[in-house]
């Protein structure tokens, strides 16, 4: 053998390698670009939906110092927020990918008025996602942005409330879904099911926080904060409660599609882990 055969037979497992690697990446490229597609077409399909008045707070129902007062409360979280998003970008720029999904999620679930038996209406929260995948802290960012907008474009919430609703929405409910799923992981359960119980809980959580926020500002005569609580409650109860379940499942579907189509997203964020 000379030493251009050599020099070839040398090269060629670097060649098919070199093949394999592009193919993957070729393949990776579509299921990438089919999984933006089908994200593009549930948010068209979904923010069409018709308005209605909804279970965020709406403008000029607080009194304004309650209004100020939730808005203070809110700022080290989203001081944190903003810390937590640079770092994470600046880390790893995969992670836009999955904070801009996360963002589209909450804007889009949040969007879906139903309406309820008792008068009023409810609607999933979708910070669960992003939570889960990116932490509490960063989800504040994300949830009070979808607020804005949402005060803005769609009269869903208002401006003199935004501190209220990003509390119950964008802080409390995160922070249970976060730490659920942490505990779930630490004690080796099923991921799906993890998944779904910290979207749940976090999605009713927020009513919760919600129900207080109102009492607090309209305590029963007979009661007090407690008796409006329990009363308000009972108002969201019969829609939250169907609502939260059908978003933990929607949260684990949407999870399952990530680890299909986004996993090197996944790895970057921790929520998979490199074997």
């Amino acid at each position: 053998m000379d030493a251009a055969q050599s020099l070839l037979f040398c090269g060629l497992p670097g060649i098919f390698q070199n093949g394999n690697l592009q193919k993957e990446r070729r393949e990776y490229d579509k299921k990438e670009k089919a999984f933006l597609r089908a994200t593009v077409a549930f948010t068209i399909l979904f923010a069409t939906a018709p308005v209605a008045n909804a279970m965020h707070i709406m403008e000029g129902y607080l009194p304004v110092a309650f209004c100020v007062t939730w808005g203070i409360i809110c700022l080290p979280f989203l001081a944190a927020g903003l810390i937590s998003l640079k770092k994470r970008v600046k880390e790893n720029r995969k992670t836009i990918t999955l904070i801009a999904m996360s963002g589209a999620f909450i804007f889009v679930i949040s969007s879906l008025k139903i309406p309820s038996v008792t008068g009023s209406c409810s609607h999933m929260t979708g910070t669960g996602l992003g939570a889960i995948l990116l932490g509490p802290a960063a989800v504040s960012v994300l949830g009070i942005i979808v607020l804005l907008f949402q005060a803005i474009l769609l009269a869903h919430g208002g401006l003199t409330t935004l501190g209220a609703n990003t509390f119950s929405m964008a802080i409390a409910g995160p922070l249970v879904s976060f730490g659920l799923y942490k505990l779930c992981e630490k004690c080796k359960w099923n991921r799906k099911v993890s998944v779904f119980l910290a979207a749940f809980l976090g999605d009713l959580f927020t009513y919760c926080v919600t129900s207080i926020q109102l009492a607090l500002a309209y305590p029963s005569e007979s009661g007090g904060i407690a008796a409006s609580a329990v009363k308000f409650l009972g108002v969201f109860a019969p829609t939250q409660l169907p609502l939260a379940v059908i978003e933990g499942i929607l949260t684990v579907v949407i999870v399952i599609a990530l680890e299909s189509y986004a996993r090197p997203e996944l790895k970057a964020v921790g929520f998979l882990k490199e074997v």
